[in-house]
């Protein structure tokens, strides 16, 4: 049985506009073992976004609790928490967000030299995941010289460059032509799968969807099995 990397029990939303509150999640329940990929669907504004925030400890719920690698997250300070996603969470958001005056590889490196690793350790960590994703060729080039695609394969490889245990993907094929969109779902798939990482993506496309081993689906702040 594979080792529960997220577990999300009883987590509630509520922001307040004016007077008004507004409930973007209600009850919510997941749990996500190792290695497994969750696809998550639902229409705009059903709370998505809202709820990978919550997951990657971005944004706190208004009621109910957060387990990521079998630690409880609700009270962690500050600093606890950024060490947490620092060390077992990735992030990969439609728009790519890479640093536009650092080369892919260097793009790759800096979240390692972060966590303290030696910059040569780094560098061959960042030419193991580019070439994984075949970019070693490209390893060189800046943001501005990639197409669209070979940027969210470089935004995939920052996401998992410290061996991260949970990955997050926010709509990241959304920007892309679905040819391109196909091909990286592909790509982050197979290396995910690869190191046993357990993964949510938040998706519209239902054959992307498809893809993963389990679909769940957010209506009207409550998710459902898709």
């Amino acid at each position: 049985m594979s080792e529960t990397v997220l577990n999300i029990e009883g987590v509630e939303r509520t922001f307040r506009q004016g007077r008004t509150r507004l409930t973007v999640l209600r009850g919510v329940d997941l749990e996500v073992g190792e290695g497994e990929m969750v696809a998550l669907v639902g229409p705009s504004g059903s709370g998505k976004s809202t709820l990978l925030h919550i997951a990657g400890l971005l944004e706190s719920p208004s009621a109910g609790t957060v387990a990521v690698a079998g630690e409880p997250c609700g009270d962690l300070n500050d600093d606890a928490r950024t060490a947490m996603r620092r060390h077992n969470i990735g992030f990969v958001y439609q728009y790519h967000h890479l640093l536009p005056e650092f080369s892919a590889l260097e793009n790759v490196v800096i979240p390692q030299i972060i966590t303290g690793l030696r910059r040569s350790q780094a560098r061959a960590r960042a030419r193991e995941l580019l070439g994984w994703l075949g970019l070693a060729g490209r390893a060189s080039h800046r943001p501005g010289r990639l197409s669209g695609g070979e940027q969210q394969r470089v935004a995939i490889a920052r996401a998992l460059a410290n061996a991260p245990k949970l990955l997050l993907a926010d709509e990241p094929t959304g920007n892309l032509d679905p040819e391109t969109a196909a091909d990286v779902l592909s790509v982050m798939l197979k290396l995910a799968r690869g190191v046993g990482l357990a993964a949510v993506v938040a998706t519209h496309n239902p054959e992307l969807a498809a893809r993963m081993d389990r679909v769940v689906r957010l209506e009207g702040g409550v998710l459902v099995a898709g």
